[in-house]
This record gives C-alpha cells, structure tokens and sequence, in this order.
C-alpha cells in the first residue's frame, strides 16, 4: 500500500492505493461525512477488489486531510473527487476500466460525478436517501433518491436493514443488497463483501 497526495480545488488530498498484481480494474472509494477510510466496510471492500484483481483506491476528501470533520459542501467535495480520480486515471491506474463509490456521503458523491469520472460503475454503500432519521418518514426526499436515479452505468447499494437513513428501492440496472445491521454495516461484513464481489464480477465481464 502507498499514500499519494493529491492536489485539488480545494486543498490536498490523499489517496492510499492497494494495488492489485496484473489488475483487470480499479475499484475508487470515498468516506462517509464525518468518517475515515479506515471504515470497517470500506476496507472489506478493497480487499475484496484486491482479491477480484481489481487495484483499490481508498481517499480521503480534502477537509479530513486537513483535520477537519464537518464536511466541505457537495460542489468542493465534488470537485475535489472529480481531480482525484483524473490524477489516479493518468498515474496508477491509467488504462483501467474505474469503479467509484463510497459510503454514505462518499456514495452520493460517486453518484453525482459518476458521468464526469467515466465511472463503468458505481458501489453504494448505506446511501443516505435523507440527511438525517425521520421517525416514520414514508418516501424518500426525491432529491437525494434523484442522485441514484441520474446514473446511467450499473448501480450497487448495499444497506443495513435497520438504516435509520432509508433502503433505496431497486431499479433497472440499481442492485439493492440488504444486509444485517444499521448504517454503520458492521452487523454482516461477511455479506458486505460477498455482495460486492458477485457485483465487481458481472460488472467487469460485461
């Protein structure tokens, strides 16, 4: 594993790479708003890549490197990732067909730039399809489903069952996997990472 600082629009990021030996892919993950890469979930799921011969990237937004945890607004975080990915696409991974994604926050940020990264994919996990739990809350806010619905490439979401933040319904070319446990995914990493590798393959040999 290496560490690479990675300028952006907003102040350096840092990418930590897993690469994989003879890789067919590269899997680019993001952390939730007020998380690291150091997510239980988030590590499962570059080791599976790694596994799957898929080099992992695990990065960290601008604003954590710089020891903040309140979040950057979505247009730097954004910007910032859109930067990162073209940095690792023109370095180590260039040539690599790219998976993006993320947890919670990273996840909808994957989503939105999802188009501008050329992503073949994109691995959600626990997408937030409302900025904080509401108690009997029957659909989700369109805004934030309407993130999931704009991308156009092969979608995976992976939710704890018990999310207090919702379940994204499924749809065409949007795989839905619930698993055991809350938001944090931690109930079921087992079925986290079996998930995910079942999804990389398909999406690869395509």
């Amino acid at each position: 594993m290496s560490e690479i600082e990675i300028e952006t629009p907003h102040g350096p990021a840092r990418a930590h790479v897993h690469p994989a030996s003879a890789p067919r892919g590269a899997l680019v993950l993001g952390h939730g708003a007020g998380g690291g890469v150091g997510a239980r979930d988030l590590v499962a799921a570059a080791r599976v890549a790694n596994e799957e011969h898929l080099s992992a990237v695990l990065v960290e937004q601008p604003y954590r490197v710089a020891g903040r945890r309140a979040p950057a607004p979505a247009p730097q975080l954004d910007a910032a990732w859109t930067a990162v990915c073209a940095h690792l696409l023109a370095g180590p991974l260039a040539g690599l067909p790219l998976v993006t994604g993320g947890r919670s926050s990273g996840a909808r940020v994957a989503c939105r730039t999802a188009d501008a990264t050329g992503a073949a994919g994109v691995l959600c996990l626990a997408f937030p399809l409302q900025p904080r739990p509401r108690r009997g809350a029957s659909a989700p806010p369109p805004g934030e489903l309407g993130e999931l619905e704009a991308v156009t490439v092969p979608v995976l979401v992976v939710q704890g069952e018990r999310d207090p933040f919702g379940i994204p319904p499924p749809a065409p070319g949007r795989t839905v996997v619930r698993v055991a446990g809350d938001h944090a995914l931690r109930g079921d990493l087992d079925a986290v990472r079996e998930a995910i590798r079942g999804w990389l393959r398909r999406i690869l040999d395509m």
